[in-house]
């Protein structure tokens, strides 16, 4: 019941986000108290009131300032794959969401979500770079910089707001929902007004339009349009069994359950229907863990899921095997101008 009440609180806070509606105005009032003191709390990092610390490399913060997800994993596996090809040797920090374990802990291959997160686990799978959690992220920096002396540029992948960091570089990312309503929580869904500093902008969305840009505050960043492509299913008890969405949509009597555990389940099922698709459509609470079994009693042929939701499928022993249980891998398609600036910005930074 207490699940329930709580997931009807934030469908209608969700709602409610997206315009300034009665319930929104009530709450401006508090998101003016809210802003206060997230101002108050910058100010004293930069008065060193509140301490901060510098790492030896460069640092580059992949964040939002709109509550939930926006595509951060996807754009911080991309940029890892960018800077790998041109020449660097970055490594990944992160809070690592649902993780227990107090300190520092490395991300292996073998590492489960529940020790490590799902998302991390899966920068690992895909990138090969050195991956380390931990509630303190300028602590977890530098176990990781100590494990891997190599690493010459530390990415973060969320932290934005994680001021004991410093950091050379911010990337702020938004989607398709811009900044909602404009305001802050809890009348809206910012934790930073739009006008915060950043350098870079990119928007998540299969179209950028000049309002979309507006919305953002592109005039503190030309925002840069990130898609997320993915034209395949990989069976998950079988990453060799692969069947392309195009064949799958010419299929109409193939019954599809979409499932996504993500922040936003919305842009996965878009993704899926601009690829001709039909099916039924299951969205899941944000870091979902599926102990729940939520697919016992699906009537369905085909089970598309996302990679983040397949880690953790992947380690139970009733989803491992169910042949419905299918992945959509999606690869996050920017300019590649990002990176170039990036290593550019980098490269000329001076060593702490």
């Amino acid at each position: 019941m207490v699940q329930n009440n709580t997931s009807a609180l934030e469908s209608t806070l969700t709602r409610n986000w997206l315009r300034r509606g009665p319930l929104a105005c009530a709450l401006w009032p508090v998101s003016l108290i809210f802003r206060l003191l997230s101002r108050l709390r910058v100010a004293l990092f930069r008065a060193g009131v509140l301490k901060s610390s510098r790492l030896p490399v460069p640092v580059v913060v992949v964040g939002n300032i709109y509550i939930g997800g926006t595509g951060k994993t996807p754009l911080t596996i991309w940029l890892v794959q960018a800077l790998q090809a041109a020449g660097m040797r970055p490594g990944v920090i992160s809070r690592g969401f649902g993780s227990k374990e107090e300190g520092a802990r490395q991300v292996t291959l073998a590492s489960t979500p529940a020790q490590v997160g799902d998302e991390p686990l899966l920068i690992k799978q895909r990138t090969g770079a050195p991956v380390m959690v931990g509630r303190d992220r300028a602590a977890t920096g530098r176990a990781l910089l100590a494990a891997h002396p190599e690493v010459d540029i530390l990415l973060t992948d969320d932290g934005l707001q994680h001021y004991q960091l410093q950091r050379d570089v911010e990337i702020i990312l938004f989607d398709g929902r811009g900044a909602g309503n404009g305001w802050l929580l809890p009348a809206g869904p910012l934790r930073e007004p739009v006008s915060r500093r950043r350098d870079f902008t990119v928007i998540n969305t299969p179209q950028l339009t000049g309002a979309l840009a507006a919305s953002v505050g592109a005039a503190q960043a030309t925002p840069l349009q990130m898609t997320l492509a993915g034209d395949v299913a990989e069976q998950l008890r079988d990453r060799t069994q692969r069947r392309s969405l195009a064949d799958l949509a010419a299929q109409p009597g193939l019954r599809i359950v979409a499932a996504a555990g993500i922040g936003n389940p919305a842009r996965f099922f878009g993704m899926l229907k601009a690829a001709g698709l039909h099916f039924t459509e299951l969205p899941l609470p944000d870091h979902h863990d599926f102990l729940d079994r939520p697919f016992a009693a699906l009537d369905a042929d085909l089970i598309l899921m996302t990679e983040k939701d397949a880690v953790k499928c992947a380690q139970i022993e009733e989803l491992s095997g169910d042949p419905r249980l299918w992945i959509v891998p999606v690869t996050a398609r920017i300019d590649r101008a990002l990176a170039d600036q990036i290593v550019e910005k980098c490269r000329g930074r001076s060593i702490a």
